[in-house]
Parts: C-alpha cells; sequence; structure tokens
C-alpha cells in the first residue's frame, strides 16, 4: 500500500512540477536583478561568459519539467529576453539617476553634428549645449536618434551635476517606457519557463496514459490555433505512422502536442492497428512506434 502511494505521489510530482517551476522563475528572475546590479561593473569579457553559464543551467534545470526536447530552446529564448531587459533597465537607470539629482536648466545648442556612417549603424545627432552664462553644460554631448534641435535653439534640459551622464530634455529623461519594457520582457522569461511546465506536465501525464484536462486542452489550442477534433488527430496520426521516416533504431517518433485529444493508449490502440507497437519507456517527451518494443504501452 505504501509502495502505491509513494508512486502516486511521484507521477504527481512529475506531472505537476510546480515548486521546481517556482525554483526556476526565481532563479531567472536573481539571474536578472544580478546581471542589472553588476552590469557597470562587468565588461563584455566577464558578462559573455556568465550569461553562456546561465543558459546552461537554465537548459538543466527546465530538462528536469520534462519536456526534454524544447529545453536548449526555451533556456535560449529566456536568456535572451532577459538580457533585452538588463539592457533596457540600465537605460532606465540613467534616466531616474538623473532625474534623482539632475538640475533642470535652460540651454542653447551651439554646436551640432552627426555620427560617422559605420556600416548600417544608426547615425545619431549630437548637440553641445552651454548655460546662459555662456558656460558649457556638463558631462558628454546630448544625443537624440533624429534631428530635432537646430543651432541657437533654447530648450529646458537637466544637466548631471557630476558630469557623468548625458544632459536629456525632460520628455527623454522619462523612465517609464524602459521600465514597462524591462518588466514585460522579465515576464516574458516567465512565461516561457511557464510554458515549459504545462509542456512538461502533458507529456508525463502521456507517458502515462492519461488524457489531458479540459482546461489544458483548450490553453494548448488557444495558444498554437490547432483546432482539429479527436477524429481528425486520429487520421492524422494514421499517417504519421504510415509516411513517417523511421530514426536510426527503427523508431516512428511523434510530438504527443500534435494531438492534444488523444490519450497515449488510444494511439497506441490505433499504431496496433496498423501493424505496430507503442514503447512504453525512453520517449523523452515524445511517442514512439516500432513493430517489436522493450516496454508495449497496453492499448485495450
Amino acid at each position: 500500500m505504501s509502495g502505491t502511494v509513494e508512486d502516486e505521489a511521484r507521477k504527481r510530482r512529475g506531472r505537476y512540477p510546480v515548486p521546481l517551476a517556482v525554483g526556476i522563475g526565481c532563479y531567472v528572475l536573481a539571474a536578472i536583478a544580478g546581471m542589472f546590479l553588476l552590469a557597470d561593473d562587468f565588461g563584455p569579457a566577464l558578462s559573455v561568459p556568465l550569461w553562456i553559464v546561465h543558459g546552461v543551467l537554465l537548459t538543466l534545470l527546465i530538462r528536469k519539467l520534462g519536456a526534454k526536447e524544447s529545453s536548449t530552446y526555451a533556456a535560449l529564448f529566456i536568456v535572451i529576453v532577459s538580457l533585452m531587459s538588463v539592457y533596457v533597465a540600465a537605460m532606465a537607470r540613467d534616466d531616474l539617476t538623473l532625474q534623482q539629482r539632475g538640475q533642470k536648466v535652460t540651454a542653447t545648442v551651439v554646436k551640432k553634428w552627426r555620427d560617422p556612417a559605420e556600416g548600417r549603424k544608426g547615425r545619431d545627432y549630437n548637440y553641445t549645449l552651454e548655460h546662459q552664462d555662456g558656460t558649457r553644460v556638463p558631462g558628454p554631448a546630448m544625443r537624440t536618434t533624429s534631428d530635432l534641435y537646430d543651432t541657437g535653439q533654447r530648450m529646458t534640459v537637466l544637466e548631471d551635476p557630476r558630469g557623468e551622464l548625458r544632459p536629456r530634455t525632460l520628455g527623454q529623461a522619462d523612465a517609464t517606457g524602459e521600465l514597462l519594457g524591462s518588466g514585460a520582457l522579465a515576464l516574458a522569461a516567465l512565461g516561457a519557463v511557464g510554458w515549459m511546465t504545462w509542456r512538461g506536465s502533458d507529456a508525463a501525464r502521456r507517458r502515462d496514459g492519461g488524457r489531458p484536462s479540459t482546461g489544458m486542452r483548450k490553453a494548448y489550442k488557444a495558444v498554437t490555433g490547432d483546432r482539429t477534433t479527436a477524429e481528425e488527430q486520429e487520421d492524422k496520426l494514421r499517417e504519421a505512422l504510415r509516411t513517417y521516416p523511421a530514426d536510426r533504431r527503427g523508431y516512428i517518433k511523434v510530438q504527443p502536442e500534435e494531438y492534444p485529444d488523444l490519450p497515449q493508449q488510444r494511439a497506441a490502440r490505433i499504431a496496433w492497428e496498423m501493424g505496430l507497437r507503442a514503447e512504453a519507456t525512453g520517449n523523452r517527451g515524445s511517442w514512439r512506434f516500432k513493430e517489436t518494443v522493450i516496454e508495449e504501452v497496453p492499448h485495450d
């Protein structure tokens, strides 16, 4: 009796690895926050290896969710959006710093030039600013992506008394857009973790011969746009078993995500009718079929 209870508990953990998924999500957020804090201290020589290590570790963690075939792509997506989130947050940090310690002054454009052409790189516009008393506004030249100002034009800007940050107009120094963009990218990374958790749970459920819940099936169809019925999916599986090439071990492999309304036992029955057997072990998130298998999925 105790052994049966432990087996059922293991199956539930395999189907719904919520604690692991929450841990991975917390790790992703911690990595984004850590790389953001270290962005000013680490150059590319150190940050690039750290991102690579982060990606490898993410791949190993996501594989434990069960959807092993897609783990590398999911980890790569999370690393890319996390890197973008850190980059956008770094832009917001400069704006927030300028808002906190900057001084509002009226300045005049005394010099204007454009960046030299470098391949397809965008050519920004640069402006040297002076105070009304003729002293130069401290810091690097103000920069814009388009031609907005002319020499002699007056404007109100925020200047950095320390001269570390570029002066910016009041509209440029608004960090709301960057903060929202960084947050949206971080949520996209967490969404990828949630998606892989669902895929892993669904694969585990199918390996146990179960049918996905109605909510799971609706969610999958909403995301993928799949509108096929169970009968159409059965026909699709028969066609795949007739036409798909076998791998080097002689197995015909299909992805269970393409048949959201078919439990593995029903797929095994369809394969049996076509002279094939469904493999019950070593599938790694896929369904495998062959004339002779190590352990057959029951289909009666």
